[in-house]
């Protein structure tokens, strides 16, 4: 199962509006199986999961997880339904994440 993570400043409310984005983009690019969590920047665990969205901004934070093969994926419109999936299937993810 693919483990995916929605991380902001607070944890609260961009989240939770990315959260729905980011789960209607993977059944779109046709990846079913995942388990989709939302958390904020300080507190959340990035090495529990194999992909990472984020608001553009706070990329930097997620440098670390990149290194170690996580998948971080940075949105600049949180509430583009459009720009989720894009930047899935630009990612050249896709496949590998359907394996996961």
């Amino acid at each position: 199962m693919l483990k995916v993570l929605v991380a902001c400043a607070s944890g609260a409310g961009t989240s939770l509006m990315m959260k729905d984005k980011v789960s209607k983009a993977l059944k779109e690019v046709g990846i079913e199986n995942f388990d989709l969590s939302h958390c904020d920047l300080k507190s959340c665990k990035m090495e529990d999961y194999d992909l990472i969205f984020c608001p553009f901004n706070f990329l930097n934070h997620f440098s670390h997880a990149s290194e170690k093969g996580i998948k971080v994926i940075g949105i600049k419109n949180i509430l583009s339904e459009e720009e989720f999936k894009e930047k899935l299937e630009t990612s050249g993810y896709v496949e590998e994440l359907k394996n996961k």
